[in-house]
C-alpha cells in the first residue's frame, strides 16, 4: 500500500451530502473493470454526458480542480453499500485524501486499507474550506500533514484533525491489515512453536 505522510495538492470542493458508493462507482463497472482502471469511471454519471464527453459543470472537470488530490466533501460521504471499489475508484482518480463532516462507516474503514486518508472535521469547518476553495480556485491548494495531524491552507489557516493511532501508523508505514500482520511474523511463529509443544493434537503435521 502506498505510504501517506505529507501531501500538498489541489483540493476540490464537492459539497454534496449523502454521496453513496454507487454515485462514486456504478455497480456495472465493479464487475468487469480491473481495479487499476476504475479511476477512469469514478463519478461517471456526473463527469460525463450521455455521449461520453466531459461534463464541464462537474468540479473535477474544471481546469483549476482537474487532477485534484484532495476532495472536500459533504456529510455522510461514502454511504450506501460496502463496496471497496468506491475507494479504488477514488484512488485511481488521484484522490489521496477526503475531508468531510462524516463518512459511511464501511467506506471510512476501506479508505485506510487502500492508502486514502479520510479526515472528519466539524461541518462548519468543512463548509468554510469549501467556500474558500470555490472562491479562489487558483489558490485551491491544501497541505495535509499526517504525522502532525494538521491541514494548512494558502490563507494561513491551520486545522488540526484527529485520527486513531494504529490507523495513522499503518498509513504512514504503508501497511494494510495483511502488511501490519506480517510485521508480527516472528511473534506468530514463536507462538505456534510453543503451541505445537503444548497442544500437539491440534496440529496434524
Amino acid at each position: 500500500m502506498r505510504k501517506f505522510e505529507t501531501i500538498t495538492t489541489v483540493a476540490a470542493p464537492y459539497p454534496f451530502a449523502n454521496v453513496d458508493t454507487d454515485r462514486i462507482i456504478r455497480i456495472e463497472r465493479c464487475a468487469r473493470t480491473p481495479a487499476q482502471e476504475l479511476g477512469a469511471w469514478a463519478f461517471e454519471t456526473e463527469r460525463f454526458h450521455g455521449d461520453g464527453s466531459d461534463n464541464p459543470a462537474f468540479v473535477l472537470n474544471q481546469a483549476p480542480f482537474r487532477g485534484a488530490g484532495i476532495l472536500v466533501a459533504g456529510e455522510n460521504f461514502g454511504c450506501g453499500s460496502s463496496r471497496e471499489m468506491a475507494v479504488w475508484a477514488l484512488a485511481g482518480l488521484g484522490i489521496r485524501c477526503v475531508i468531510a463532516p462524516s463518512f459511511g462507516e464501511i467506506f471510512f474503514g476501506n479508505c485506510f486499507q487502500n492508502g486514502v486518508l479520510p479526515i472528519g472535521l466539524p461541518a462548519a469547518t468543512v463548509q468554510r474550506l469549501q467556500g474558500k476553495l470555490a472562491q479562489d480556485p487558483e489558490q485551491a491548494i491544501l497541505t495535509v500533514d499526517l504525522p502532525r495531524q494538521r491541514i494548512s491552507t494558502p490563507w494561513r489557516e491551520e486545522v488540526d484533525f484527529e485520527i486513531e493511532a494504529l490507523r495513522k501508523q499503518a498509513l504512514v508505514q504503508g501497511l494494510d491489515a495483511i502488511g501490519a500482520t506480517l510485521t508480527k511474523v516472528a511473534a506468530i511463529d514463536a507462538f505456534q512453536a510453543k503451541q505445537r509443544t503444548r497442544r500437539p493434537w491440534v496440529y496434524l503435521a
